[in-house]
């Protein structure tokens, strides 16, 4: 726990500088000078409304979401025990997608859409780990195979839906699940249930250290796995349903993010949980500013950046678990 007492203050220091990237980047530029005097100055003006009201939401709410993915993509490495596992691959954000899509169509908003995405998230978890059990017990690669195929039977669903929507509505529901974080302007939930998700998940640390290991280590120091799954199970996915409604579906932030801390040398959980969440926000930052600068004025789908990063990640990080 030693490296805590300086890597969690940088990444912090990361956070805070990949976000003043985000509010003085634009279309109008922003001095550091002229942000502070925003922040700190109550007088109206053009900066302060192009900054609180514009920027500060989307840059927040992307960070929210990138914690939220990468928070969730390192409880389900240790639900699995396998670092190829994220949301985006197992199928889970596209179970979210899936429900907060027919939400959609149906006109309903607000709580319903969170908790149709959580109960999509849910189903779709139950499905990868009962289809990988089958009728014995699963192993890692074969709940990955598992959520893989999944994966590609939600995006079919999703085609289907959008195929059958009014075309009024296609371009943004396209936008919205390849990530757009151009709608948010109250990320408040977000930054709340990020919040909320570390604060269960951090007591729970030592108990990861030992499952991560295998049931049998878990089960010989006296922990509970079977209820500690179920924790992570239901912590996983609400995490995803909230990302998802966020901002859409965004991939490989929740397998890029917790692999790079584990390669810093980050095993002990009650680091590595909110370096990860810390990580993955500052990512997921940078990401949405690229995104709506690269070809400003026209914006990108933040999940175009994150896949371009990701794509090559998860293709390394998978010939390398076959080889083994």
């Amino acid at each position: 726990m030693h490296r805590a007492r300086w890597l969690l203050p940088l990444l912090s220091l990361l956070a805070l500088f990949c976000l003043s990237i985000a509010l003085t980047t634009g279309s109008v530029s922003i001095r550091l000078t002229d942000l502070w005097n925003v922040l700190t100055d109550p007088q109206p003006g053009l900066n302060r409304s192009l900054i609180l009201e514009l920027r500060l939401p989307r840059a927040l709410g992307a960070f929210a979401t990138g914690g939220l993915l990468s928070l969730a993509g390192a409880l389900m490495q240790v639900l699995v025990r396998n670092p190829l596992a994220d949301p985006y691959v197992l199928g889970i954000s596209g179970g979210a997608a899936v429900a907060a899509l027919l939400s959609m169509l149906l006109g309903l908003g607000g709580a319903w859409l969170t908790g149709s995405a959580f109960a999509g998230a849910l189903l779709a978890m139950a499905l990868v780990f009962g289809l990988a059990r089958g009728q014995g017990s699963w192993t890692p690669m074969r709940l990955l195979l598992t959520g893989v195929v999944l994966a590609a039977g939600w995006g079919a669903l999703i085609s289907f839906i959008l195929a059958t929507s009014p075309e009024a509505n296609i371009r943004s529901m396209l936008f919205w699940l390849m990530g757009d974080l151009g709608f948010v302007r109250t990320p408040l939930l977000a930054l709340l249930v990020l919040l909320l998700g570390l604060v269960v998940c951090w007591p729970l640390g030592r108990d990861l250290n030992v499952l991560i290991r295998g049931e049998l280590q878990a089960g010989a120091v006296g922990i509970n796995s079977g209820r500690l799954q179920i924790i992570l199970f239901l912590l996983a996915s609400f995490l995803t349903a909230t990302a998802v409604v966020q901002a859409g579906s965004i991939g490989f932030v929740g397998l890029v993010i917790p692999h790079i801390m584990r390669l810093m040398g980050l095993t002990d959980h009650r680091l590595l949980l909110p370096a990860a969440a810390l990580s993955g926000g500052s990512l997921l930052v940078l990401a949405d500013t690229l995104s709506r600068t690269l070809l400003a004025p026209q914006q990108l789908p933040v999940g175009i950046i994150t896949a371009l990063l990701g794509v090559p990640l998860f293709l390394y990080l998978l010939r390398r678990e076959v080889s083994r």
